[in-house]
C-alpha cells in the first residue's frame, strides 16, 4: 500500500462520533474496519499523541493525523507467523548488540508501533528498559547498538554525534567500480563523508564496502547513486537490473566502538546473510 497522511482538524458537527467512526468519515475510501486495524497497529495521532481507542470521542478543535502503508501489510503478515529469531551478538547490563534481519524496523514508526526490533527485544526479561542508540533502515541488516538504561544511551549516543567510532558496511553496487573512492556530498544541508573500496567485480556488478565518517539518514544509498554506482536493490534511488539481488544488497557488518561504563574498545562483525551471500555466490 502507498504511504498516506491524511490530517484533519475536528469540527463541532463531529461531536458525538466514535474515532474510528470519524476516521472513516473523513478519510476517502477508509472504511471503519480498516480505520479500527491503523488505530490497532498505532498509525493514529491526536494533538500529536499516539491514540489506539477507536471508542475515544474527541472535543472539537483536536488535530488527528492519520499515517497508513506497508506497515498495515508488514503488521498483519508477523501477526500470522511467529516471532523473527533475533541474534544477540553481545550483552551485558549496560547494551546489547543485535544483528538485525532486513524487513525489520528498528522502532516504532508513524505508520506502527507493534513488530519492530525494539518491540520483540522489549519482550526479553533482560531488555525491560530500551534506548535507541542509532537506526538501520528498515531492508537493511547488520549490527545494531540498543542501549539496556539512560546512563548507557548517553554515553554510547556521543561517539554517534562525533562520529567517533567504526562502522563498514558490505554491499552490491550497480556497474565497474575499478578503484577506491571518497565521496564529501552533504545530505539535507549536513556534512556528509563516505569511504567506497571495491572488493570484488562481476557481472556488471561491484561487491564494496562502504566505511561510514558521518552518519546521514541513507547516507550510503545517496553516495553510492552520486558517483555512478547505485545500490543492487534500491528501489527508492536506484534501478531495476538483470541481476537483482533478493532485496537491498546493504548490511552493517562491522560496528566498533568504545565500551560506555569501561572505556574498553569493542569491535563486532557479522558477514552477510545467507539471502545476499547466495545471491552474489550465484552470479556469473
Amino acid at each position: 500500500m502507498a504511504a498516506k497522511h491524511v490530517r484533519f482538524t475536528v469540527a463541532p458537527h463531529d461531536a458525538g462520533l466514535r474515532l474510528d467512526q470519524l476516521l472513516a468519515k473523513r478519510v476517502p475510501g477508509l472504511s471503519r474496519r480498516a480505520a479500527r486495524k491503523v488505530l490497532d497497529i498505532g498509525g493514529v495521532f491526536v494533538d500529536r499523541a499516539r491514540v489506539k481507542m477507536a471508542s475515544k470521542f474527541l472535543r472539537p478543535g483536536c488535530t488527528v493525523d492519520m499515517h497508513v502503508g506497508a506497515a498495515l501489510e508488514r503488521v498483519a503478515a508477523a501477526e500470522k507467523g511467529a516471532a523473527p529469531e533475533l541474534e544477540i551478538v553481545f550483552e551485558d547490563d549496560d547494551f546489547l548488540v543485535v544483528n538485525k534481519p532486513a524487513g525489520l524496523a528498528t522502532a516504532a514508526t508513524r505508520e506502527s508501533d507493534r513488530h519492530n526490533l525494539l518491540y520483540y527485544l522489549a519482550e526479553r526479561p533482560s531488555s525491560t528498559h530500551l534506548h535507541l542508540v542509532h537506526r538501520l533502515d528498515l531492508e537493511t541488516s547488520g549490527l545494531l547498538v540498543v542501549a539496556k538504561n539512560a546512563e548507557a544511551a548517553h554515553r554510547l549516543s556521543e561517539p554517534f554525534r562525533a562520529h567517533d567510532l567504526e562502522r563498514i558496511y558490505r554491499l552490491a553496487v550497480i556497474g565497474d567500480m575499478r578503484e577506491a573512492s571518497t565521496v564529501d556530498e552533504p545530505i539535507a544541508g549536513r556534512p556528509a563523508r563516505t569511504i567506497f573500496t571495491p572488493v570484488e567485480r562481476k557481472a556488471g556488478a561491484t561487491l564494496a564496502e562502504a566505511r561510514l565518517e558521518t552518519g546521514r539518514t541513507h547516507q550510503i544509498r545517496l553516495h553510492a547513486l552520486h558517483i555512478g554506482h547505485a545500490v543492487l536493490g534500491d528501489r527508492r534511488y536506484g534501478r531495476a537490473t538483470k541481476h537483482d539481488p533478493p532485496r537491498l544488497a546493504l548490511h552493517a557488518r562491522v560496528l566498533g566502538f568504545r565500551h560506555p561504563t569501561t572505556a574498553q574498545p569493542l569491535r563486532f562483525e557479522r558477514e552477510w546473510p545467507a539471502d545476499l551471500g547466495d545471491w552474489w555466490s550465484g552470479l556469473s
